[in-house]
């Protein structure tokens, strides 16, 4: 009998403990805000980011992040209004039109991760000294009217005394990211790519990056976060701690070298081999595409108005106060 105790006493204990790990997790699990994060595409050009994926700093910050490729501002501007979204990344410009059209709960932007544009000119055959003069009369696989691919395709374009719509024909037809498969099946002599479809192209022999777009437009606020301004003012906790994760992640790709931030963010990559994402992170690592901090400046956004009023997309000037708030970037940042 005695030993019976002792063995139902032992049972009890441990199924008492297994409870209160139970518990435990149960509360942890509680404990974390779910997030859902629409991306304009999922692109290396994105390093810092996915690093702060891989290395848990959004589980450190207490969110649950759910990742969702929206393929397109446009697409990724639509979910987060329509609340399929918590936070959207994506370019600025998709911004600025919502707000234009006159939303009252429009996208306000909290943090900006890229500097440089991230698209790369792909030539059909190799050029060794490429000037972009070279385009007069070719036929490019551009991006959507309106976006930022293209308009700073074509700004570009206009630095080098090119007229885009008379000098050359642009495709805009083609869905984005579908672009590198149409080049590949001998649609236009030339394309503007993102990675990996850029490097994706030259190891198949498909296509050869002469010219980077970053380097060519200088310094543009390429790609930020954005919330809605209801959502920013319900929730300036989560946006605070979603803002803390990225910084964490902008100073890991400030400190280490590309072959390292490959490595952590390879997962998200599993189809590009490791030595394709090393190369990849190199080269937009090289051209200075990420910021040491998220605040989005006042410059950077008069930059992006006057990118937009020379593509035609824009009949007047908005508010930098309105659409960007650089309280949680400044705060990560310190």
């Amino acid at each position: 009998m005695k030993r019976f105790l002792c063995l139902l006493l032992t049972a009890m204990l441990v199924a008492a403990s297994l409870s209160a790990c139970g518990a435990q997790d149960s509360v942890d699990a509680d404990a974390m805000t779910p997030v859902v994060l629409n991306e304009v595409a999922h692109s290396l050009f994105y390093a810092p980011m996915y690093v702060a994926i891989e290395e848990g700093y959004f589980a450190e910050e207490g969110i649950d992040l759910t990742l969702v490729t929206g393929f397109g501002a446009d697409k990724t501007m639509t979910a987060l209004l329509t609340g399929e979204a918590d936070i959207g990344f994506m370019g600025s410009e998709s911004t600025i039109y919502t707000y234009k059209e006159g939303a009252s709960d429009y996208a306000v932007n909290f943090a900006q991760l890229t500097q440089r544009a991230g698209n790369f000119l792909v030539s059909r055959e190799p050029i060794e000294h490429f000037s972009w003069d070279m385009l007069i009369g070719k036929d490019v696989l551009g991006g959507r009217a309106g976006g930022m691919p293209e308009m700073v395709f074509e700004f570009i374009l206009k630095k080098n005394g090119i007229d885009p719509m008379t000098d050359l024909s642009i495709d805009q037809s083609i869905d984005f990211g579908s672009t590198a498969a149409a080049f590949s099946g001998g649609q236009g002599d030339f394309t503007v790519e993102f990675e990996p479809h850029a490097t994706s192209l030259e190891s198949k022999g498909d296509g050869y990056v002469v010219a980077s777009l970053g380097e060519d437009s200088g310094y543009v606020p390429y790609t930020a976060f954005s919330a809605k301004k209801s959502y920013i003012a319900e929730n300036p906790e989560i946006i605070q701690a979603f803002t803390n994760a990225l910084q964490k992640g902008m100073d890991y790709v400030q400190s280490h070298s590309p072959a390292e931030i490959a490595e952590v963010i390879a997962p998200q990559f599993e189809e590009t081999e490791l030595e394709t994402i090393t190369t990849i992170v190199e080269r937009y690592a090289s051209q200075d595409t990420w910021k040491e901090d998220l605040i989005f400046e006042e410059d950077s956004f008069d930059l992006l108005q006057n990118i937009l009023e020379e593509a035609g997309e824009l009949d007047g000037r908005v508010p930098y106060a309105d659409l960007v708030d650089t309280a949680y970037a400044q705060n990560a940042a310190h």
